[in-house]
């Protein structure tokens, strides 16, 4: 199982490496990152493999999204089922 992450927001040292740690303190493992900078908008999708979370997927996404609320910029957790229905043709 895998969740697909998305963070925007003002780009600031050290987001990708402060979302990374949680998931990782989540035993969500990182499997794919692309991210850009455009001007000072900081704009990243990550996709992790939450097959051994040590939690619940709300613990994962309520933590992110806390994560994100203390760094001023907007984390999104979604679950690769949901995310793949929203964008079945």
């Amino acid at each position: 199982m895998r969740a697909v992450v998305t963070v925007i927001g003002k780009d600031t040292v050290g987001i990708l490496a402060k979302v990374s740690t949680k998931c990782a303190e989540l035993n969500a493992n990182v499997e794919e990152v692309t991210q850009s900078v455009l001007q000072e908008l900081f704009a990243m999708i990550m996709v992790v493999d939450i097959s051994k979370l040590n939690s619940d997927f709300a613990t994962l996404s309520d933590s992110l999204t806390a994560l994100g609320d203390e760094m001023g910029v907007k984390v999104h957790v979604m679950h690769e089922d949901i995310f793949n229905c929203m964008h079945h043709i």
